[in-house]
């Protein structure tokens, strides 16, 4: 969930249960070998909690790239630094991400997934996972088949696939059904992913892609207690309980934040709570002309009176 999903987020979904891995926002790897510090600022669980959340969910770094001897490297330090395996990025559909060649472009040369995965296996030992995450494919899903044999026969632990192309976007619905032929072509496990709101959506999922593990991406934002609801029937969080969560959110410290940072990562977590909560309507448009975080606060604070 790139420009959404930060480490403080990750430590307040977590707080709640039913994860059992959270996938970081992608690092991206061209021809060097990042710093140290690229990773920390990435995942600061790898310094502060031996790569888990507070709550000790495991955190894996993401990586997104088109050079599999720099993301080898990059993979190899990734666990050095303590991340629990590596995750490879070929599906953020982003324009700006795939004209550089990274990303869901990639579909598009099943050897170029299977060189990358290759490499990055062969630099990672063996105990420590080495995950892709893939769409259906780029235009189409004519090579499907395809990517996923490379990806499976270059050596990767598990895969995800987000139930759409690259030219659906995010537009309803997810084909999960699409997923099912290959669960048991493979002893690979293969992870569903795409348009998961609700424990009814999981269950539909799981139903007709057949797959029992699933990934949560905006979905989690706009519930930020869907693991547990489908993990263990957990009720829905009410509104106040969204507004305790924001509140929360502000006490993080995020490293480089000069005072708009939680502003404008709150305005885009609003985006996908309001799919559940209507009363996000009158709150954005509240905060929309604020920036300074004290400001969001005192707003959020008045929420409780009009509850």
């Amino acid at each position: 969930m790139e420009g959404v999903v930060d480490h403080a987020v990750r430590a307040l979904i977590t707080q709640f249960g039913g994860f059992d891995l959270c996938v970081t926002e992608f690092l991206r790897v061209s021809q060097t070998l990042l710093p140290e510090r690229s990773f920390y600022r990435l995942a600061p669980e790898l310094k502060w909690n031996h790569g888990k959340t507070a709550s000790g969910t495991p955190v894996r770094v993401q990586l997104l790239g088109n050079a599999a001897p720099w993301l080898a490297e990059n993979a190899q330090r990734a666990i050095e630094l303590g991340s629990h395996g590596v995750d490879l990025n070929f599906g953020c559909p982003a324009k700006t991400v795939n004209n550089s060649k990274g990303g869901a472009v990639l579909l598009q040369e099943p050897e170029t997934l299977y060189a990358i995965v290759k490499a990055v296996r062969s630099a990672v030992d063996a105990p420590h996972i080495v995950s892709a995450k893939i769409r259906l494919g780029f235009n189409d899903i004519s090579l499907l088949s395809e990517n996923i044999q490379a990806i499976y026969e270059a050596g990767a632990s598990e895969l995800a696939i987000h139930a759409r192309s690259k030219k659906d976007g995010y537009k309803p619905p997810a084909y999960w059904h699409k997923i099912k032929p290959y669960i048991s072509q493979y002893d690979m496990p293969i992870i569903a992913n795409g348009e998961i709101w609700t424990p009814q959506d999981a269950s539909l999922c799981i139903q007709q892609s057949g797959s029992k593990r699933l990934m949560l991406g905006r979905g989690a934002l706009a519930m930020p207690n869907l693991a547990n609801m489908v993990k263990h029937q957990q009720s829905a969080f009410t509104w106040p309980q969204v507004i305790k969560l924001l509140l929360q959110y502000s006490e993080c410290e995020i490293e480089g934040d000069r005072g708009l940072y939680y502003g404008n990562r709150v305005k885009q977590w609003l985006r996908y709570l309001k799919i559940h909560f209507p009363q996000v309507a009158s709150l954005a448009q509240e905060i929309r002309q604020r920036h300074k975080k004290s400001e969001i606060v005192e707003i959020l604070k008045s929420q409780f009176e009009v509850v």
